[in-house]
């Protein structure tokens, strides 16, 4: 079935607004200036502050969907009066476990490489199954439980790649280890928020779009608020500003102010994360659920092969292997291999893919925030 030029613009939007969310985010933390009170150059390295700006983009989520609503009125589509009402602070569990998993994974994107960054979030897959069994009293096939395996080996291929590779001043071995470990802790809080929205989001039949941007308010909200805390906490080696303290946002906004590219980068961040949500459901309704899981791996190669033609990391040949095997487990978990397996015995025919489309207006099941 060929693709429509809408179709084609939206798959393309989705793998360039994912990429650019990750790219922005580690572009900013390259740069360096002074800060406040004359302080010396140092490092932009405020990963509560970006993460404030990722939930103020999935905050303008909610623009997205009231335009969507009136569109839909106008055309008489009656799918959006079918939603259940529903209080805001339903959603106040999940966007608390999306504050904590987005605040550790900046922290960790300050110590890896962007490129391990994007492969190791892989393992979400890991907890979102084990959690799914326990919590939701799910059964996963033998491939899930098999995908699984393969993540972990993955995982544990692109732990070794990182531990191999050559490490320079500013990824020293202990950053890039600790940075890793962040990673994967962070995928665990995660797994929570999905499973948390899945047994108490999705029985209301919210929109995935709304769903985001409240969850991004509430996280811009109690984010915001916590920074001021964070400005007298002391954080030792975990610190990256002048003051040594959790978040230093007045260093921030005076390093800001003398490289204004870090706000352009942190402008794309902002922007990014909006357009990559409403472009992933976008996919999932115009195309299949299938089809965003293959541009989600592929944004993984785009940020990975930018990385090493900026000069931002050194190549190693275990990540290609890495890579390999966690798409393996991730096309092994969400099923990808029955539509391939269905090529072959239908002579290599395309099946349709009606039964894989998901209506934008009420009835997606894919995570609602897995883009952050």
């Amino acid at each position: 079935m060929a693709w429509t030029k809408y179709q084609l613009f939206l798959a393309g939007l989705m793998l360039v607004t994912g990429s650019i969310n990750t790219l922005s985010a580690k572009w900013a933390d390259n740069f360096r200036a002074e800060g406040c009170g004359g302080d010396k150059d140092h490092s932009f390295q405020h990963p509560f502050l970006q993460a404030v700006g990722m939930f103020l983009g999935e905050f303008s989520c909610l623009a997205a969907f009231y335009l969507l609503q009136c569109r839909a009125r106008r055309q008489s589509d009656s799918s959006v009066e079918t939603q259940q009402p529903f209080s805001a602070l339903l959603f106040l569990p999940p966007a608390l476990c999306d504050m904590t998993g987005t605040s550790l994974m900046y922290v960790a994107l300050n110590m890896t490489s962007a490129s391990s960054f994007q492969m190791l979030r892989g393992a979400v897959i890991i907890f979102t199954g084990l959690f799914s069994v326990a919590f939701l009293g799910r059964r996963l096939a033998p491939s899930q439980w098999l995908g699984i395996l393969a993540t972990i080996a993955g995982l544990v291929v692109v732990g070794l790649a990182d531990l191999l590779s050559k490490h320079d001043s500013q990824h020293k071995l202990s950053d890039v280890i600790t940075g890793d470990l962040l990673i994967i802790m962070a995928q665990i809080i995660v797994a929570i928020q999905m499973v948390l929205e899945e047994k108490f989001v999705y029985r209301h039949n919210v929109h995935p779009l709304r769903a985001v941007g409240i969850e991004g308010f509430f996280g811009f909200v109690i984010l915001s608020l916590l920074l001021v805390p964070m400005y007298y906490i002391p954080a030792g080696s975990f610190s990256g500003n002048p003051r040594g303290t959790l978040e230093d946002a007045l260093d921030a906004f005076c390093q800001v102010g003398r490289q204004p590219l870090i706000a352009l980068a942190l402008l794309g961040n902002i922007s990014s994360i909006a357009f990559f949500n409403f472009a992933g459901i976008s996919v999932t309704k115009e195309l299949s659920a299938t089809t965003r899981m293959v541009l989600d791996s592929l944004r993984t190669v785009v940020i990975w092969a930018l990385s090493l033609a900026l000069g931002w990391e050194a190549f190693h040949p275990l990540q290609i292997l890495g890579f390999v095997i966690l798409l393996t487990g991730t096309a092994l978990y969400n099923g990808l291999h029955r539509p391939l397996l269905a090529c072959l015995r239908r002579g290599w025919r395309v099946p349709s893919q009606e039964g894989e489309q998901e209506r934008l207006l009420g009835d997606s099941r894919t995570p609602i925030n897995d883009a952050s």
